[in-house]
């Protein structure tokens, strides 16, 4: 299987609004390889827990959260291969974010699309999400904590927004575990 590339900060692409996907489209072939595409990538980082369609220079409106945020979520410490090939990539298309909670709370946050920088981001704790999935069924779904977390951030890409411009004490850490203070 061929690499993708994920983008990095300085590609224009992240800083433009996605476009909708043509409900039509959804389930075309494009459309079904775009997300492919969009997995693959994920897969290769493995720090990565989601994706948004322009890290890999698509400027749609689609995100995929990884099988391994439900991991972190859920502490599960020695999943078998079995129960790991049960879970699935969640996909979600022309999402919108429709409520969010009040109350908000700082939460450490990086990007794979701004290697090695990591801040802290006010982010709401709570938030419900309309989108469509693979199959072009609609559905709605309320998270909180991790998953509230990724939403806001895959939605801020789509928008062309990175987490760094409103991320406060960015630092950078070296994949050696090295860190040093950016100025």
């Amino acid at each position: 299987m061929k690499p993708i590339n994920i983008l990095q900060k300085e590609e224009l692409v992240l800083r433009k609004n996605a476009e909708s996907v043509p409900l039509k489209e959804i389930t075309s072939p494009k459309i079904k390889k775009i997300i492919a595409d969009m997995k693959t990538a994920l897969e290769s980082q493995t720090d990565g827990v989601a994706i948004a369609a322009p890290q890999i220079g698509v400027p749609l409106r689609i995100f995929v959260v990884s099988k391994r945020a439900e991991i972190i979520i859920k502490e599960l410490k020695d999943i078998s291969e079995a129960e790991m090939k049960k879970m699935k990539d969640l996909v979600y298309i022309n999402p919108e974010i429709k409520k969010l909670s009040r109350t908000k709370v700082q939460l450490d946050e990086g990007c794979l699309s701004v290697r090695y920088l990591y801040g802290k981001v006010k982010r709401a704790e709570k938030v419900t999400i309309t989108a469509y999935d693979e199959n072009g069924e609609k559905f709605t779904r309320g998270v909180s904590g991790l998953l509230a977390q990724i939403f806001q951030h895959e939605t801020d890409h789509l928008n062309g927004i990175l987490f760094t411009d409103k991320a406060e004490n960015i630092v950078e850490v070296l994949p050696d575990n090295t860190s040093k203070k950016n100025e």
